[in-house]
């Protein structure tokens, strides 16, 4: 199984590496590639070095499968190339989730609609990822109304430059790095990418419309409001979900603790909730302060908490490759 990493250097592909390492993953041949400045350099794999590729050199070594990480403009660029080869390409931009003929893939909600024609496999957004692994099974059993989601993202869904920003101004450092138009420590801001003409930012209206895509529903309304906050990793929502049907609450909690891929952590009495803190590292989403909405009915308020750089981006788009691999889709 050869395996291109393209954005290998990246924060998002130093976590792909990561993962692919933790998670086992059959890797006969590495192709890291990344931009021409760090064509040459050296990464490690599994202990042994690499050198880091130009994307001509990958695309000629035809890799079975190339994960890229590198950004929009360059995966409409040079996808098209690697899947002329041959090469099924999982691609963690926005540039095709929302192309009609690309499919937008969480593994434990959609993957059974992957066939071996698809070439081009869309990675969500990362706010958006997690909130469906939670409403897709609660979906499948009360039916989805309306979803109000608030998001509190962390500075490593910006990039590197956001994690310089926060870190040079906790140091006092204040002629360093900016990558957000104002202060993130000690503040947060409503400002996660570009604002439309609709007032609300590109980050809002992927949730919007990634989730409907995803879930193969276009009834569900949902809004939200996404807010970058000063921490480091682990991004956190607060949902509000109303449903068609009503729910019992500890039936609710049972389908959650059931669901791949779903922790729930539910004991207020205990101070046990998700946290940022808690989702670092690791693959899972994390459910927890699971109550009903006491102004209307058949409403639920829940927490969901996620590692960004794991679940929310390299994570699953290792389980996209090990789904591709076990149902022989490469």
């Amino acid at each position: 199984m050869k395996i291109a990493v393209v954005g290998a250097t990246g924060l998002v592909g130093g976590e792909m590496l990561k993962v692919l390492t933790e998670r086992n993953f059959p890797v006969s041949e590495l192709i890291p590639v990344a931009s021409a400045r760090s064509v040459g350099q050296s990464i490690t794999f599994k202990g042994k070095a690499y050198k880091v590729h130009s994307m001509d050199e990958a695309i000629a070594a035809r890799p079975h499968i190339a994960i890229f990480s590198a950004g929009g403009s360059t995966s409409l660029e040079h996808a098209p190339r690697f899947a002329e080869v041959g090469t099924t390409v999982i691609d963690n931009s926005s540039a095709w989730r929302m192309q009609p003929d690309k499919k937008l893939i969480v593994p434990e909600v959609n993957a059974h609609i992957l066939t071996k024609n698809d070439k081009i496999i869309a990675n969500p957004n990362c706010s958006t990822i997690q909130m469906v692994v939670v409403l897709n099974p609660l979906h499948k059993k009360y039916k989805i109304k309306r979803v109000v989601v608030s998001t509190y993202q962390a500075v490593t869904g910006t990039g590197k430059k956001a994690v310089d920003q926060l870190n040079d101004e906790r140091s006092g450092k204040t002629n360093g790095t900016k990558a957000y138009p104002h202060p993130i420590d000690l503040n947060v801001l409503p400002h996660i990418d570009v604002f439309l003409e609709n007032g609300y930012t590109k980050e809002e209206m992927k949730m919007v419309n990634e989730t409907k895509k995803i879930m193969a529903d276009d009834s569900i309304l949902l809004t939200a409001t996404t807010v970058r906050v000063p921490v480091l990793g682990g991004h956190s929502e607060a949902v509000n979900i109303e449903f068609e049907k009503d729910f019992d609450l500890a039936e609710l909690r049972t389908i959650l603790a059931q669901t791949e891929g779903v922790i729930v952590q539910d004991d207020v009495k205990n101070n046990v909730y998700p946290m940022p803190i808690v989702s670092h590292g690791r693959d899972e989403v994390f459910v927890g302060r699971l109550r009903r909405d006491e102004s209307q009915k058949n409403t639920l308020n829940a927490w969901i908490v996620a590692d960004n750089l794991r679940k929310g981006a390299a994570t699953n788009a290792v389980q996209i490759a090990e789904y591709l691999l076990k149902n022989k889709l490469v």
